[in-house]
Protein backbone atom coordinates (compact mmCIF):
# COMPACT_ATOMS: atom_id res chain seq x y z
CA UNK A 1 0.00 0.00 0.00
CA UNK A 2 1.30 3.45 -0.95
CA UNK A 3 1.22 6.18 1.68
CA UNK A 4 0.97 9.78 0.48
CA UNK A 5 1.82 12.65 2.82
CA UNK A 6 -0.34 15.73 3.26
CA UNK A 7 2.22 17.79 1.33
CA UNK A 8 2.21 15.32 -1.56
CA UNK A 9 -1.59 15.33 -1.56
CA UNK A 10 -1.64 19.13 -1.76
CA UNK A 11 0.81 19.09 -4.69
CA UNK A 12 -1.25 16.45 -6.48
CA UNK A 13 -4.45 18.43 -5.85
CA UNK A 14 -2.83 21.56 -7.29
CA UNK A 15 -1.73 19.62 -10.38
CA UNK A 16 -5.25 18.27 -10.88
CA UNK A 17 -6.73 21.74 -10.56
CA UNK A 18 -4.25 23.07 -13.13
CA UNK A 19 -5.08 20.19 -15.47
CA UNK A 20 -8.83 20.77 -15.21
CA UNK A 21 -8.44 24.53 -15.69
CA UNK A 22 -6.34 23.91 -18.81
CA UNK A 23 -8.98 21.53 -20.18
CA UNK A 24 -11.62 24.22 -19.53
CA UNK A 25 -9.52 26.83 -21.37
CA UNK A 26 -9.31 24.44 -24.32
CA UNK A 27 -13.11 24.22 -24.35
CA UNK A 28 -13.34 20.64 -23.11
CA UNK A 29 -16.44 19.73 -21.16
CA UNK A 30 -16.36 17.83 -17.89
CA UNK A 31 -17.94 14.91 -19.73
CA UNK A 32 -15.15 14.91 -22.33
CA UNK A 33 -12.52 14.82 -19.56
CA UNK A 34 -14.37 11.94 -17.85
CA UNK A 35 -14.57 10.02 -21.12
CA UNK A 36 -10.84 10.50 -21.66
CA UNK A 37 -10.01 9.06 -18.24
CA UNK A 38 -12.50 6.22 -18.65
CA UNK A 39 -10.90 5.24 -21.97
CA UNK A 40 -7.37 5.40 -20.55
CA UNK A 41 -7.77 3.40 -17.36
CA UNK A 42 -4.87 1.08 -16.74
Amino acid sequence: MMVISDVETQILDEEWVALILEAKELGLSIEMVRQFFDQNKG
